[in-house]
């Protein structure tokens, strides 16, 4: 029983009918800004700067966006050198061998899941408050996730977002870059104009005590803000519908979270300026700056942006997960159906629609505050694992062709693994039991199904 068989570095064939390559560079970089800038900068930011790091919020984002650069120029090589879908998956696959590969696969299946989930009830949140300041208002049952001592059942908002993105994914990947590209142009509008009225109302006070919970702090607050750094990696999920993936995913990669860097810094510093940190534990906590100085006008446009740009997160995240069962499934480890693509758009539609429904009802009835750290530690292993997979596959395979090389290696791999193990540290008992537990049914899976179906175990029949 061969459990760390690898896969050839040949290029899958895939079925009758292939993906269509039609993304390029800034196709890319606007699909890594609209993933990365969501949830992450609308809502994370408040809890974030209230329960762990106050205003060293900003070396937060500074501490995560330094694990993800490094992690990003491990991608970047990656992706450049095995240009496919399934992300981490395919390339642990071929470095380490099909059991971690895998392991990886269900691992991302948790976090492009759950952070969909999240972000989604994100969005309701800033929907729900755009209503009210129409007058409107949705029933109490129909507002929130289950909780019969609050009067909700159902989050309905986020059910119906997940469903209409789930339609769009369908319609074919061009089109949905499109879409992506106005959205992301409207929230980074929103942003620059949040961090240009702001700064007039920053007062220097409110950043005494600069930590006032320690480094470990600062610490925990990274790890709990890597969530906004999620996303970048569903990039190379798209590496089938590139037209120069070699050239092209590293530029989208390394760019948008060049971007989403700086605006991260900029907002976190700009938010923890104008609202002392104790008051920012609230689901809108941009715009919730904004009404605290009473600019209620512009406070409403940030929930517009808000919800454009959680909308393009919940693309791209979707986006991904349905790339990457499509990769698992056509290497036989998940029923074959969900690698069908459309021969009249060219895209996985049944397994889009089986994503979308599977989160709609996630969504609806699991709370955000279990969510984030849960997709939090299924990223960080991912880039840890891809992170040590260049240092392998480097050994193993040195004359590769590949179109970006991560320098220094293996100081860089070694140093990006290190953050994210140490970071993964930080996250709370309760999410590595919940982690450890999705692995060991991800384990059950493959010994039952996945290792008899897996097509390298019926080529080596």
């Amino acid at each position: 029983m061969d459990l760390f068989r690898k896969k050839p570095l040949t290029l899958p064939q895939g079925g009758d009918v292939k993906l269509s390559k039609t993304l390029g560079a800034f196709d890319l970089t606007t699909l890594g800004v609209g993933a990365i800038i969501g949830t992450g900068i609308f809502v994370m930011t408040g809890v974030a700067a209230a329960e762990h790091a106050g205003p060293a919020l900003v070396l937060s984002f500074v501490l995560a966006g330094m694990a993800c650069v490094l992690s990003a120029l491990c991608y970047s090589e990656f992706a450049s050198t095995l240009p496919v879908s399934g992300s981490a998956y395919a390339y642990s696959y071929v470095a380490f061998g099909e059991m971690l590969a895998w392991m990886l696969g269900w691992d991302l299946v948790l976090e492009y899941g759950v952070a969909a989930a999240a972000v989604s009830s994100g969005w309701s949140g800033y929907f729900q408050g755009l209503l009210e300041g129409f007058g409107l208002h949705l029933p109490k049952a129909l507002s929130g996730t289950y909780n019969p001592d609050e009067g909700t059942f159902i989050n309905l908002p986020a059910v119906i977002i997940i469903l209409l993105i789930s339609f769009l994914l369908t319609r074919g990947v061009k089109e949905t870059a499109r879409f992506n590209a106005v959205m992301v142009v409207i929230k980074l509008a929103v942003i620059l104009l949040f961090i240009f009225t702001g700064i007039f109302y920053v007062k220097p006070e409110n950043w005494t005590p600069f930590m006032p919970f320690g480094f470990d702090g600062v610490v925990n607050g990274a790890a709990t803000v890597f969530f906004a750094y999620i996303g970048f990696d569903a990039l190379s999920t798209a590496a089938e519908e590139v037209k120069r993936p070699q050239r092209d995913l590293p530029i989208g990669i390394i760019s948008s979270l060049a971007i989403c860097t700086v605006l991260y810094i900029l907002v976190s510093l700009v938010l923890t300026g104008i609202v002392p940190y104790t008051s920012l534990n609230v689901s809108d906590p941009v715009s919730f700056a904004l009404r605290f100085v009473d600019q209620n006008m512009i406070a409403g446009l940030i929930s517009v942006g808000a919800i454009a740009g959680m909308t393009t997160v919940l693309l791209v995240l979707l986006f991904g997960q349905t790339r990457l069962l499509y990769a698992i499934s056509r290497d036989g480890l998940l029923p074959k159906a969900w690698s069908k693509v459309s021969e009249k758009t060219h895209t996985p539609v049944r397994s889009t629609w089986m994503v979308g429904g599977i989160i709609a009802v996630m969504t609806g009835f699991v709370p955000l505050d279990r969510l984030a750290n849960l997709t939090s530690i299924g990223t960080l292993f991912a880039f840890l694992v891809v992170s040590l997979g260049v240092i392998v596959l480097r050994r193993t395979h040195p004359d590769m062709k590949r179109g970006f090389r991560v320098p220094w290696v293996p100081v860089i791999p070694l140093l990006s693994a290190a953050a994210c193990g140490y970071l993964m540290y930080n996250l709370g008992r309760e999410t590595w039991i919940g982690f450890l537990i999705w692995l060991a049914i991800g384990l059950v899976i493959y010994a039952l199904y996945g290792y008899k179906h897996s097509k390298l175990n019926q080529n080596n029949r």
